[in-house]
């Protein structure tokens, strides 16, 4: 049977910058990372094949998908983990040029909503760093 699942990630986005000097900085090992400018896939179409490229530059710290019930559940071990770097993400964000991203992505399977509400210390913590707080939203069943 399928269940209702919650995947939260933290996202450092920005045009140029190391990844690597992400990862050293935060001492955090990311999810995944990126540079602006790296294939993302190659496609085939009957007549060429194009090539689709990376936009920017990303470093991203993810819970993958878990069953849940509250959104919060998977939002709390990203907090643990970046608390105490407030300081150096808000010198990062300034010297690259920085976006800072919290998203929060649910598949919801048999009309199973989790609990949406945001915690003040997530709320406090987005704020201190200026990161923005996104959702998507999968409806299956």
């Amino acid at each position: 049977m399928d269940v209702t699942k919650v995947m939260a990630y933290f996202s450092i986005i920005g045009d140029h910058f190391q990844p690597e000097k992400i990862t050293e900085e935060l001492a955090i090992q990311p999810t995944e990372t990126y540079v602006k400018g790296d294939i993302i896939k190659k496609t085939s179409t009957t007549t060429a094949s194009v090539v689709r490229r990376r936009v920017e530059t990303d470093w991203t710290l993810s819970t993958g998908y878990q069953k849940s019930a509250d959104i919060n559940d998977q939002l709390k071990p990203l907090l643990r983990s970046l608390e105490g770097k407030e300081k150096n993400l808000i010198r990062l964000k300034e010297e690259y040029e920085l976006t800072y991203i919290f998203m929060i992505v649910i598949e919801i399977e048999n009309n199973e909503k989790p609990a949406m509400y945001f915690e003040k210390d997530i709320i406090n913590f987005a704020s201190t760093i200026d990161a923005e707080i996104q959702f998507d939203l999968y409806i299956y069943s």
